[in-house]
């Protein structure tokens, strides 16, 4: 009876010391990472890539209004002709924004300045040309008309984050001088 007890405790010892070792190979860490990787992608991840999308969108909006202002004024700045016809920068710079259509506020504008002092005094209205001729003497120093296109859209994005304004207002400038 003795011999049956120690064949057992034996058994058992090594029943036991297999589940021990068992028990230690699941001891360690190495399931934890993953669950620590989930958590984070999950919570910063996601957040992270809707905020980066939105970021583009508006960029991608903030450059078509840009490219708009300088459809307008490439338009008007053909000849005296053309930037004389608001109207038709107008309907270039919303041509060429189509996505905002006549959401796209256009505001074009023509203007006189001295050859010398291109960065000097703005000549504008209905005797701006005159004006302009009169002040710009000397050798070298004649009147130049430039065109200038003002363009703004407000955007709203497609996620709201808390913090962030709830719209955007995009404005895009572009000048140039008519060809005479």
């Amino acid at each position: 009876m003795e011999a049956w007890r120690r064949a057992d405790l034996r058994r058992i010892r090594r029943l036991w010391a297999g589940v021990a070792a068992r028990y230690r190979a699941l001891d360690g860490d190495s399931g934890s990472a993953l669950v620590e990787l989930a958590l984070v992608v999950a919570l910063l991840g996601v957040p992270l890539l809707l905020g980066t999308a939105q970021m583009g969108f508006l960029i991608y909006d903030s450059i078509e209004v840009s490219d708009a202002a300088n459809a307008g004024a490439l338009y008007g700045m053909r000849s005296s002709t053309y930037s004389a016809d608001n109207a038709g920068m107008t309907t270039a710079a919303q041509a060429d924004a189509a996505d905002f259509g006549t959401k796209l506020s256009v505001t074009p504008t023509s203007y006189y300045v001295c050859a010398l002092a291109v960065n000097g005094t703005q000549y504008t209205g209905s005797s701006a040309q005159q004006n302009a001729t009169a002040a710009c003497t000397g050798a070298g120093n004649h009147a130049l008309q430039f065109v200038q296109v003002n363009t703004s859209a407000t955007v709203t994005p497609l996620i709201h984050c808390p913090g962030l304004p709830k719209t955007y207002t995009l404005t895009g400038q572009a000048g140039m001088e008519v060809e005479r």
